[in-house]
């Protein structure tokens, strides 16, 4: 059959369509993104701001336009922090489905996580013995773990790249002086903090596996000399804990404007890498991980095969 898919994240709105059946690989038929940054048009009163409505009515319209001209027969559209944190969240969604007729999911970090490890799982298979999963979103960062294909620990952080650079480092996409460095030591113990409070749970679960995933993942793999995405998704990369440092090291004195030029970086992105680096160097070594494996499925994959279970089972 085939499936759309609408994510609804931090920073993008991406449409993929799939022709999948349970039990088969998901195929890649049509994707699109729109670069809305909703994470960054939350008012000073928690509000989604009535522009970033708009445009994710927009998005959500022409997503459902482009799902009905592939001729897909679900489209399962869901959204994760930005949306969910956003105070005026179910009058937007409201909005959404009066507007386009989407109906979005808002999703729970613990359900991104859980779903997620769904993804890992099946791209490693069982020979994987225990994942650890790690990914960083826009908004917040998850956790999970686990031995079968539903984790035994799903958590999810306020640590996202987005949030953290909006916060705290306090940068943009066109700076051209690089991040304060007080700014960025606070930044580090305020990550290894929120960390430390979950690594004991963690490390006690133990695990054979650690694997990370996702957009800044990717990017800080890329960073560390794993291989470009023209190489295929099939070609393993990886990132040691040293060469993470060293990117982080070397990063923090960089502006986003020159940082943005680098191969493997998105320039919409650029400015949020530090954060990211930060939190995936915490986590690395509070985890005690020395090297991590990058998968090229994440929540959308995730939600897609839980859909499948649910349509073989009824």
């Amino acid at each position: 059959m085939r499936l759309g898919v609408l994510d609804v994240g931090s920073n993008t709105v991406h449409l993929l369509v799939v022709d999948a059946h349970h039990g088969a690989h998901p195929w890649p038929a049509y994707s699109e993104k729109a670069e809305l940054r909703l994470a960054e048009r939350i008012g000073s009163d928690g509000e989604l701001t009535r522009s970033g409505a708009d445009a994710l009515c927009e998005a959500a319209a022409k997503a459902r336009d482009a799902a009905e001209n592939y001729k897909t027969e679900d489209l399962l559209a869901f959204a994760t922090s930005a949306v969910r944190d956003a105070s005026n969240s179910a009058e937007v969604l409201r909005r959404v489905r009066a507007e386009t007729g989407v109906e979005l999911q808002v999703l729970s970090g613990e359900a991104e996580a859980i779903m997620t490890f769904l993804a890992v799982r099946r791209w490693f298979g069982w020979s994987a013995g225990r994942l650890l999963v790690l990914d960083i979103g826009g908004g917040s960062l998850e956790i999970a773990g686990g031995i079968n294909e539903e984790p035994d620990l799903a958590m999810s952080l306020p640590l996202g790249a987005g949030r953290l650079t909006r916060e705290r480092v306090k940068v943009s996409r066109m700076d051209d002086e690089a991040p304060d460095p007080e700014r960025v030591e606070a930044l580090v113990e305020h990550v290894d903090k929120r960390i430390a409070a979950v690594a004991s749970k963690l490390n006690d679960a133990g695990f054979d596996r650690p694997v990370c995933t996702s957009k800044t993942f990717r990017t800080l793999v890329r960073l560390a000399g794993g291989a470009p995405s023209a190489a295929g998704p099939r070609v393993r990369r990886t990132m040691t804990r040293r060469a993470l440092a060293q990117v982080l090291s070397f990063i923090r004195h960089i502006p986003a404007s020159k940082l943005a030029a680098m191969e493997g970086v998105s320039a919409g992105r650029a400015h949020q890498i530090l954060a990211g680096a930060v939190v995936a160097e915490s986590a690395m070594r509070q985890l005690d991980i020395d090297e991590i494996d990058l998968c090229p499925w994440a929540l959308r994959e995730g939600v897609i095969l839980r859909r499948l279970d649910v349509l073989e089972s009824a």
